[in-house]
């Protein structure tokens, strides 16, 4: 184990956070309104009484970055993650299916999947994700059969007070970075970093937003509103549920 310096941590960040912001950005470009409206539900615009195309398209926009962003970041911290560990314990990034990091620590091999926060999935993917793990000991154990191997799920943010799942450990916030670390203070030393030229980044994450939103408004104005200006929630709804011939 080596100690981590938070130079290097400072440096990794700098050097890496315009990645998360240029793919916001790009999440934005890649959408189309045709898209977007046949994934959201249009009886709910109804039953709060939206009766602007632009109340619309902001519903719909802000609802899609919400969830994608906390995607793209979440990938982006894993990428912090391992770079953490591999300057601690050497740790790489895992080529077997399901998981994300594998680093050895006082004889133990630790199998790693990271997720953002604690809340990330339902049963059915918990119970995936448990698969995997055991799909993952057999495999290393192939080669060393007496390798002792140690699951565990590390959340970027939140709390899971109880850490012990059965089949596999759940670290969550201040655990998991000391977990990945030896630090138990890396989960607020990271937050200066993560705000390198945050203001500059997001001024042209606005711009292409307000952009889109303009563009959109103007569309869904031209396809879905009547001549008199008011929705055309017949249409609006053919296009979101309605049978293709």
């Amino acid at each position: 184990m080596k100690k981590l310096n938070i130079k290097d941590v400072t440096q990794y960040v700098e050097q890496n956070i315009g990645t998360f912001h240029k793919k916001r950005i790009e999440s934005l470009n890649d959408l189309k309104l045709s898209k977007v409206l046949k994934r959201k539900n249009p009886y709910l615009f109804k039953a709060k009484y939206v009766l602007t195309a632009e109340q619309i398209i902001k519903g719909l926009v802000d609802a899609h970055i919400s969830s994608n962003e906390e995607t793209i970041f979440g990938d982006w911290l894993e990428g912090l993650a391992i770079f953490i560990n591999g300057k601690v314990f050497n740790g790489r990034k895992s080529g077997i299916t399901g998981l994300d990091l594998e680093f050895d620590k006082d004889n133990t091999r630790y199998i790693v999947t990271i997720k953002s926060g604690p809340n990330w999935g339902n049963s059915g993917q918990i119970a995936k994700m448990i698969a995997d793990f055991k799909t993952a000991k057999k495999t290393l154990r192939t080669s060393n059969s007496k390798l002792n191997i140690v699951a565990v799920n590390g959340c970027c943010y939140g709390k899971d007070n109880k850490s012990d799942k059965g089949d596999y450990f759940k670290y969550c916030g201040q655990r998991f970075w000391d977990f990945i670390s030896g630090n138990p203070d890396l989960y607020i030393d990271i937050i200066e970093p993560l705000g390198h030229k945050a203001k500059e980044k997001n001024d042209d994450f606005i711009k292409s937003y307000s952009q889109m939103i303009n563009i959109f408004t103007k569309e869904f104005a031209n396809d879905f509103c009547k001549d008199d200006g008011s929705i055309d929630w017949e249409k609006l709804v053919r296009l979101n549920s309605g049978i293709q011939e």
